[in-house]
């Protein structure tokens, strides 16, 4: 029997990695699972926490703890968090373990998903939310770019419809 591939959704944060996660899981027969959730899961605590007690720099440990862990596994859809591509490691383990998909998302659609969301600690700031996400989108979109097999854009379509588009262009 051929091992199954793993497929690894990277993009920042208001992409829809989860949501289009878990539709391409169940369209292909996988397993689905969140980095962020599983971090919660181990912590026992949510990320928002993780980030007051720990700092951006704690979490990011148990982020690629979590990340290397998960990309052992075989057969599975990994959202992973959108900072996770700041580490090189991860990048390394993500681009060797799996076919990575890169969800491009426009700013407008990053803030109009992410301005009610109190789960997002880099948002938990005086600096308008759009102009986080400008900046983050500036460091990590060659990180994205860097490490993507596919990329999709986001824009106007469903969660489904972009899970279809990326199955298209899968070759398994």
């Amino acid at each position: 029997m051929a091992e199954k591939r793993n497929i690894f959704l990277v993009g920042p944060m208001g992409a829809g990695k989860s949501t289009i996660g878990r539709h391409l899981a169940d369209q292909l027969h996988l397993q689905f699972v969140d980095s962020d959730q599983e971090i919660e899961r181990r912590t026992g605590a949510d990320i928002a926490w993780v980030f007051d007690i720990e700092g951006e720099e704690g979490f990011r440990q148990r982020e690629e703890t979590v990340i290397t862990d998960l990309t052992e596994k075989q057969g599975i859809v990994l959202a992973t968090g959108g900072g996770s591509v700041v580490s090189k490691e991860i990048r390394n383990r993500l681009s060797a373990r799996g076919i990575v998909v890169y969800l491009e998302t426009p700013i407008e659609k990053q803030v109009a998903r992410t301005q009610r969301d109190k789960r997002r600690p880099l948002l938990q700031t005086e600096e308008p939310a759009r102009d986080v996400l400008i900046r983050l989108a500036e460091e990590r979109n060659p990180l994205y770019e860097e490490i993507a097999d596919i990329v999709v854009k986001t824009d106007e379509q469903s969660a489904r419809v972009v899970a279809n588009e990326i199955i298209s262009k899968l070759d398994f």
